[in-house]
């Protein structure tokens, strides 16, 4: 997984939860899927689109997820969420670095603040997004 800009490392969550399939039909017919899975939840700080958060999503065969920092994320199954911060380090990820990797692939959900970036306009539902395919753009 590419980081999409560059950010700093503020937190890492890992809340643990179901491994139902992220496809196109899933997500139309299981309520709060992407609430519902087991997720890690990475924090940054970025000094031109302000916080964001990036949220690798489990799924159906995706039994693992890790970061580069972290190493495998999930801890051993004790349906806890578990958290980790990094204020004694400086993890400082560039644009394009990878940032983690699923062992299998999954989806994963980019949360930013209003109006800091505008999303690619060529993007629909279901269309494939390519690595280095820009995701969008600060603002003019």
């Amino acid at each position: 997984v590419p980081m999409p800009w560059t950010g700093t490392l503020r937190e890492t969550i890992h809340i643990p939860g179901r491994h139902f399939s992220v496809g196109v039909d899933a997500v139309g017919t299981v309520p709060n899927l992407f609430a519902r899975n087991e997720r890690v939840v990475c924090v940054f700080a970025s000094l031109e689109h302000g916080p964001f958060v990036m949220v690798l999503v489990g799924a159906t065969i995706v039994g693992s997820m890790e970061t580069v920092w972290h190493g495998v994320v999930n801890p051993k199954r004790t349906n806890k969420v578990s958290a980790w911060t990094y204020a004694d380090q400086d993890i400082l990820l560039k644009k394009g670095e990878e940032m983690g990797r699923f062992l299998l692939g999954s989806t994963i959900v980019m949360l930013f603040r209003p109006h800091s970036i505008t999303f690619n306009e060529d993007w629909a539902p279901e269309r494939p997004v390519r690595l280095g395919e820009p995701m969008g753009n600060r603002p003019t």
